[in-house]
């Protein structure tokens, strides 16, 4: 299983790696190390899709954020995205988020972008904790007063029961919708934020104030004040080993004291988690006053 794990997740970084160029069956087999059929299989047994269907949604999920964040040229960005015309372009962005790419460069809306996510994160190896924990960055920030629009669970206290209750879906969506971080988030709610029968681990997305770009069906707003954290943030990690660099990071958390620095827990803000992304390293914040 291990070794086929390894072939898709080859296959997944030639992806990314040559994206808007040609990507044949014969490139992907070439990084898989094994032959074009066995390559496709492994592939759509391992993703649930074709390696043809997942070009073409990445392809699309990236294209929607140009459109959203740059004033572009749609037959620009189609032929910059690898599509070999305008109009096959504006029918397959259609068809994936409902919406053609001029109506959607006009007033962005929030749709479900494409989350290609990794099998080796999904494939969980435990290896054993390591003696020395590694190095974790604490630092102060500040945030701003702020809307969050966020989906709320049933139960979940942590990523993979929310997942369960509300589907992974969510985070395409939210990764949509611009955000005045820069990135979609995940938070920890304190009572006075949640509702009656709801979970305290949400997802959502931090948008200004003045913020109009429309609510998705089934989710909910709320505003936070202006506060202080304490980020912390763990050295880069290999995909595969995200459960470990979270506990390393968790770990050093739960022995810090903020009154070295003058500061306590706030427990009326909510806690942060962010994507955790190998290149950066696990991240959380943790509200202080």
């Amino acid at each position: 299983m291990q070794e086929q794990i390894e072939a898709v997740h080859r296959m997944q970084d030639y992806i990314e790696a040559n994206l808007f160029e040609n990507i044949t069956l014969i490139g992907l087999s070439r990084a898989s190390l094994f032959s074009p059929w066995y390559s496709y299989r492994l592939f759509v047994a391992h993703v649930g899709m074709t390696p043809t269907d997942y070009i073409r949604k990445l392809r699309l999920s990236k294209s929607a954020l140009k459109l959203r964040d740059n004033q572009c040229k749609i037959a620009d960005v189609a032929f910059e995205m690898g599509f070999g015309s305008v109009d096959g372009y504006q029918r397959a962005f259609r068809r994936e988020f409902g919406y053609n790419p001029h109506e959607y460069t006009t007033k962005p809306v929030p749709i479900y972008l494409f989350t290609p996510y990794r099998v080796k994160s999904g494939y969980i190896e435990r290896k054993p904790v390591m003696e020395n924990l590694k190095n974790v960055f604490v630092q102060v920030v500040d945030k701003p007063t702020r809307k969050v629009i966020i989906k709320r669970g049933i139960r979940a206290t942590e990523y993979f029961t929310y997942c369960e209750e509300v589907g992974c879906d969510v985070w395409g969506l939210l990764q949509s919708i611009k955000s005045i971080s820069g990135e979609a988030v995940c938070l920890w709610l304190p009572s006075a934020y949640r509702k009656p029968e709801t979970s305290e681990y949400v997802q959502g997305v931090e948008v200004a104030l003045d913020y109009d770009g429309g609510i998705p069906e089934g989710f909910d707003v709320i505003e936070l004040p202006a506060a202080k954290y304490l980020m912390f943030q763990g050295e880069p990690f290999a995909e595969e080993d995200f459960m470990q660099a979270i506990e390393e990071v968790q770990a050093s958390i739960g022995k810090y004291d903020p009154s070295a620095i003058g500061y306590s827990w706030d427990n009326q803000n909510p806690r942060i988690q962010l994507e955790p992304i190998g290149t950066r390293g696990y991240i959380e914040l943790l509200p202080i006053k």
